[in-house]
């Protein structure tokens, strides 16, 4: 299992690699998806990174279930990765 990002399926910028043009396309569509998510995800610095990573992606998994405009997606690192 990898690192996994929330993002919308009309957002062309990956946003593992393309950070920046991702967030700015995010922000400007109104989205705020890492608003969005850090409101969901019960993250902590007394974590370990895995614990961490895990609850980020069952927020994702959550924010996804309920999205009835149906435009999140789940990206994982290596799907990415895989794809290029």
């Amino acid at each position: 299992m990898g690192t996994c990002a929330l993002t919308t399926i009309d957002n062309p910028f990956n946003p593992f690699t393309h950070f920046k043009q991702w967030f700015m396309f995010d922000v400007e569509k109104g989205y705020n998806s890492c608003a969005y998510l850090g409101r969901i995800a019960r993250t902590s610095r007394q974590f370990t990174d895995e614990e961490n990573n895990l609850e980020i992606e069952r927020a994702i998994d959550e924010i996804i279930k309920y999205d009835f405009r149906k435009i999140y997606k789940k990206v994982r690192i290596e799907e990415i990765s895989n794809a290029a």
